[in-house]
This record gives structure tokens, C-alpha cells and sequence, in this order.
């Protein structure tokens, strides 16, 4: 695919991003797309490599050497079509998705992958530009009724396969705004929500129905972190509906149980971010929580530590200091050894380069504070053995921590909605479904993402969205012609 001899020809081209000082001045997004030329000569280095481990490497399949070769070729149009084959929302994925699909790059046991996130990114936001986006309704009506609860990156590709098999489809999310954590977990410079909002309106015009501000569970469950405004029971969605797919977050938080806990400004990482990503769209919050001119601690060194980080950067923060429990990963893998998997990797956001002290192989031991507000840390450096954790002996020090984000990944769905609709958990507190037929204990209710699987990315929450649509579809009518 591309030119034979493309990959000995053209070194890999990343995209580039604005200067640091001009990107911290607002919540942009800040990456630029290759250019036409650009994106032509990266598709280029896309190898015949006989068996393409990319596609394998991607949740959804996407057939990356195809719209490599149409991009090289010049064929944009054509390129968008086979995208749009395997992903419903590739700008979603084309932004901030970690590519495995990269890591399974046939050219990345040797030399630099192929830059498929880039070329990806490229094309569909080529197709936007040129109009080629464009509501693809149903040829008939099938006269069954859907209903999808989660309006994430699950709930949306679900219900938009169900809207375009003829289907009746309903989508229902307990906040005020459509995305789920596209819209209230990821910050805007990574992700700005103009992309959302014209998919809405992209499915709106395909016949779903978008019901925002509906709690489904029961009365007095919807708590104080979402803006519902209704509540409707399962068991009155069960009698309107022929189907209901549950498709919402894994929105429960890892906490960290130590003294200290309860200080004013130890905080869950979402509780911070989400109240930022209200605030760019025009909400007036009176108690944000700020890290303007404090001494900021974010626990946890993923992606929502690394957002914690960015946002801090953008209030103000007078300085910045993110603690990892794991040791510090090396700078490179051994490729032999892990392609085509996944590696484990130092690896370094946008944010991280905006400014970040980072630590590893530490433990937090307790919050510290004065008048119920927190003023530092304690801390201790460990040490893994044989899958253990050790505290090192006379390695505890303490740290000044005007505010404490606590990001250390999700451990289930929300459990008052599993416990409502009665539906069989797993292990892990999450529903309980397969991959075939994606239904729960519970007569005609399926789940997909992150409620079925965990804490996942959004590439693998669009595949179970787009599987479930089709083992519903399957339900309804006897038989698909959705894929898989």
C-alpha cells in the first residue's frame, strides 16, 4: 500500500502544535492536521506488509493500508467512505485515541510507525471541510422502538447503526449536555464539543431522538453530580421500548482511603475537570473548584492526571506535581520482544510539556491540614517486588498541596443504575454481558462499553456500540445487515 519503496524514502511527520505560551492562554485545541502534501507523503510510508497487524491492533477494525493508499493516490473522497466503514466518529479517535493501531505497525519493530492517527485525523476533518459528511437515513422503517441510556461514545455509534437500520431510536442521558465523558471529562484543548454537536445534529437528522436532563433508575438515586432534571424507572422504560441498551460511563472513581480524606480541596479528578468544561460552555459556576495560584498535587499518572495537569497549567497553578504508584516506565520498549501488543512506555502528553513536576514509585500516606482545609502531603517512596508493593524504610517526606486531584482511574459503572434494572454483575462490578450478543440477565436489555467492559478507551467504546447495534438489530428483526 502507498509507494513500495515510501518507507525507505519518508521519515514519519507528527503534527505540530502551537507554541506552548500562545496554547495556555485559552482552551483551544492546539494540534494542527497535516497538510494535503503532507498527509499524501505520510500515507506513502504505509508498507505491503502483507498482513496488515494495524487493523488487527485497532478496536474497530479500521482498514488502515486502504485509506492510506487512497489518500497517497489522492482519493479523499473514497478514503472517508472506507474510514467511515469502521468508525462512526474517527474525529473523535483521530484526536484522542493512543493509537495502538501504531503500535501494531508492521514498520514499528524497526523504525518509526506509520503515522495513522495523523493520516486519520487528515481525512475526516478533509471530509467535514468539503461537505461529504452527511446523514445517511434509513430506506424503511422497521416500526421497533430503541432506547439507548449513555449518551458517550458508545451510546452515540449504537444508536446511530440502530437510527440507520430503520429503527425508532431514543437516546437518554442524565446530564444537560449530549457526550457523556467526551463532553464532561475530557478538557476542550484536547477535544473541543463543536465536534459532538454536529454529530448530534448529524443523527438528529437521521431520526435519533436526544432526551437530555432523564436519570433512568429510581427516585432519589440521581445524587449531585449530573443535571437531571427526570427520572423515569426501568421498568416504564422496559414497557415502552423493544430494546434497551444501557451504554454509560464507568463513572465510579478509585479513591484513596487515608487520613485526611475529608480535607477542603482533596478532590476526584472529574469533579475538577467537569466543572472547567462547563464553565467553556457558558455555565456560571460560583464554587469552581481553581487551582489559580496554588501548589497543585495530581495523584495518578494516566490520561486523567495528564488532563488534570493541562487544566492546572491554564488556571494558573503556581506549580505542579503528579505522583505515579508504578516505578517510571523505561524511554523505550523492547520491540522485539512486545510488537504487536500495547508496550509500557515513558511516555510525555502536551500537558506534561507545559509544565510538570512528575514523580514515580510514590505512595501517598496522608493529607495534612489546618481549619478543614488541606495544606500538604505526606509521602513515601516504594519499591515493587514479585507484583508487591514495599515502602523504602526512611524515605517519607511531605509536600506543600494547596489542592489535591485524585486520578487514579475508574473502578465500575455507577452501581445504583445495575442495581435498578436488577441486571447480573461481574466480578468488577460491571454488567454482565458478552461480546456475541452483548445481552445482560435481564430480557431484551443489553450494555456495551465502558458499563460492560470497564474503564476502556473511546476506540473500544465505539466497536461495542457498534456490535450491540447489530446483536439488537439481530433481536428485532430475525437478522442484520449491520457489521460488526
Amino acid at each position: 500500500m502507498g509507494k513500495p519503496t515510501g518507507f525507505i524514502e519518508f521519515q514519519r511527520l507528527s503534527e505540530s502544535s502551537l507554541p506552548v505560551a500562545e496554547r495556555l492562554k485559552n482552551y483551544n485545541e492546539f494540534v494542527l492536521h497535516l497538510t494535503d502534501e503532507q498527509a499524501k507523503i505520510q500515507g506513502a510510508r504505509c508498507m505491503d506488509c502483507g498482513v496488515p497487524f494495524c487493523s488487527s491492533g485497532c478496536p474497530v477494525n479500521n482498514i488502515i493500508p486502504d485509506w492510506n493508499d487512497l489518500v497517497y493516490r489522492d482519493n479523499w473522497k473514497q478514503a472517508l467512505d472506507v474510514l467511515h466503514s469502521t468508525n462512526n466518529f474517527p474525529e473523535f479517535t483521530g484526536r484522542i485515541c493512543p493509537a495502538p493501531c501504531e503500535a501494531a505497525c508492521t514498520l514499528n519493530i524497526s523504525d518509526d510507525a506509520v503515522g495513522i492517527k495523523s493520516i486519520e485525523h487528515a481525512i475526516i476533518d478533509k471530509g467535514w471541510e468539503q461537505g461529504w459528511v452527511i446523514p445517511q437515513l434509513p430506506t424503511k422503517k422497521t416500526g421497533k422502538k430503541v432506547a439507548v441510556v449513555g449518551s458517550g461514545p458508545a451510546g452515540l455509534a449504537c444508536a446511530q447503526q440502530l437510527a440507520r437500520a430503520g429503527h425508532e431510536v431514543t437516546l437518554f442521558e442524565k446530564n444537560d449536555r449530549i457526550g457523556g465523558l467526551l463532553r464532561y471529562g475530557i478538557p476542550d484543548f484536547k477535544f473541543e464539543k463543536s465536534h459532538i454537536d454536529r454529530r448530534v445534529a448529524q443523527l438528529q437528522a437521521e431520526g435519533v431522538i436526544f432526551r437530555t436532563g432523564v436519570f433512568i433508575g429510581k427516585d432519589g438515586d440521581i445524587g449531585t453530580n449530573n443535571l437531571s432534571k427526570q427520572t423515569i424507572a426501568p421498568e416504564t422504560l422496559l414497557a415502552e421500548f423493544d430494546a434497551v441498551v444501557l451504554c454509560g460511563g464507568a463513572e465510579t472513581p478509585r479513591d484513596l482511603p487515608v487520613t485526611g480524606r475529608e480535607l477542603n480541596g482533596v478532590y476526584n479528578a472529574m469533579e475538577f475537570l467537569s466543572q472547567q468544561n462547563r464553565v467553556n460552555a457558558g455555565d456560571t459556576l460560583p464554587d469552581q473548584i481553581s487551582a489559580t495560584g496554588k501548589h497543585v498535587v495530581v495523584i495518578g499518572g494516566g490520561d486523567t492526571g495528564s488532563d488534570c495537569v493541562g487544566t492546572s497549567n491554564r488556571h494558573g497553578a503556581l506549580s505542579i506535581t503528579q505522583f505515579e504508584v508504578m516505578p517510571r516506565p523505561p524511554e523505550q520498549e523492547n520491540r522485539s520482544l512486545v510488537w504487536p501488543n500495547w508496550p509500557t512506555k515513558m511516555r510525555t502528553s502536551s500537558s506534561h510539556e507545559e509544565g510538570c513536576q512528575r514523580d514515580w514509585a510514590v505512595s501517598t500516606k496522608e493529607f495534612i491540614g489546618n481549619n478543614g482545609k488541606v495544606e500538604k502531603l505526606r509521602a513515601v517512596r516504594v519499591e515493587w517486588k514479585d507484583g508487591k508493593m514495599n515502602e523504602i524504610v526512611g524515605t517519607e517526606f511531605e509536600l506543600k498541596a494547596d489542592l489535591v486531584l485524585l486520578a487514579m482511574g475508574f473502578v465500575s459503572p455507577v452501581q445504583k443504575v445495575l442495581d435498578a434494572f436488577g441486571v447480573e454483575k461481574d466480578a468488577r462490578g460491571n454488567i454482565k454481558a458478552d461480546t456475541e450478543n452483548y445481552r445482560t440477565s435481564l430480557d431484551k436489555v443489553f450494555a456495551a462499553g465502558d458499563m460492560r467492559r470497564g474503564q476502556s478507551l473511546v476506540v473500544w467504546a465505539i466497536r461495542e456500540g457498534r456490535q450491540c447495534a447489530r446483536a439488537v438489530d439481530e433481536f428485532l428483526m430475525g437478522s442484520s445487515v449491520l457489521p460488526r
